[in-house]
């Protein structure tokens, strides 16, 4: 029994260690003041500082910023308004264009990215932000829609029926009650999707022009010639980034359910 009881724990050990180990190893190499990654010759926060000062890079950083920006604001007006229009929708075609609509989750996404290229090919639009924006909306446009949807699942319809009992028209009753209550679940699909966007590397290289450069390709072009321990620091602060984003996103969501409770209570 004791040898039963100790298998799942061994099992999560292992789990945990193979996860987690080379982000461990990544952090900590980071602070190593030796040129070669794998062998450490002392604390030091040179390649931080030799980060900062590299111009390329943070070109590229704020490049990334801006199209997870661009694009999360982009899919979440298409993911909300597709949300709340296909919960209202009675019809039989309902089904098969709701799987479609959350169909770029599940293609691959070399898939994507060759199918992006091609179709800005055809329609004869230059790569470069523009091209970038519109492939990272696509892509982001489910995790919006599935939070939305799900949360107006669960949204208590009395609501919306109390005030048009009161004489609030469609768009008032949608600004004035539907919103608020959709926004935790619209504020945590756009981090989401902020963080889908910043990593994504493989769309990003079909569909961005020659004088566009994303954080993520700059780093795998780096990569090409060895890892260094700039790109450890580089790594480093992503994570981190990514946790906090991570984070945030779950705390927005807890505080909009306690409060939308506290509201139908």
């Amino acid at each position: 029994m004791k040898q039963k009881n100790r298998l799942p724990h061994l099992f999560l050990g292992i789990v945990t260690v193979i996860l987690y180990l080379p982000i461990i190893l990544v952090v900590v190499y980071s602070f190593n003041e030796s040129k070669i990654s794998s062998v450490w010759s002392g604390f030091s926060l040179t390649w931080y500082e030799t980060l900062f000062r590299d111009k390329d890079m943070f070109q590229a950083l704020i490049n990334s910023i801006v199209l997870g920006l661009c694009s999360s604001v982009c899919a979440a007006l298409i993911g909300t308004l597709g949300a709340v229009a296909f919960t209202r929708l009675q019809a039989r075609s309902k089904k098969p264009i709701e799987y479609l609509s959350t169909l770029p989750i599940m293609i691959p996404e070399i898939i994507l990215g060759m199918v992006f290229m091609t179709f800005f090919s055809l329609i004869g639009l230059p790569f470069g932000m523009t091209t970038l924006i519109i492939a990272h909306t696509a892509f982001c446009i489910p995790y919006i829609y599935m939070l939305v949807k799900a949360r107006l699942v669960g949204m208590d319809p009395s609501l919306a029926e109390a005030a048009r009992d009161l004489g609030a028209g469609e768009l008032r009753v949608f600004l004035d009650v539907t919103l608020p209550l959709l926004a935790p679940a619209i504020a945590s699909g756009m981090l989401l999707s902020f963080a889908m966007s910043f990593d994504d590397v493989i769309i990003s290289v079909f569909v961005t022009g020659v004088n566009v450069n994303t954080l993520p390709i700059k780093i795998y072009s780096q990569l090409k010639t060895g890892v260094t321990p700039e790109i450890n620091a580089l790594c480093t602060l992503m994570l981190a980034a990514t946790i906090l984003l991570v984070a945030l996103s779950s705390l927005i969501g807890r505080l909009g359910k306690q409060s939308t409770a506290q509201k139908e209570d």
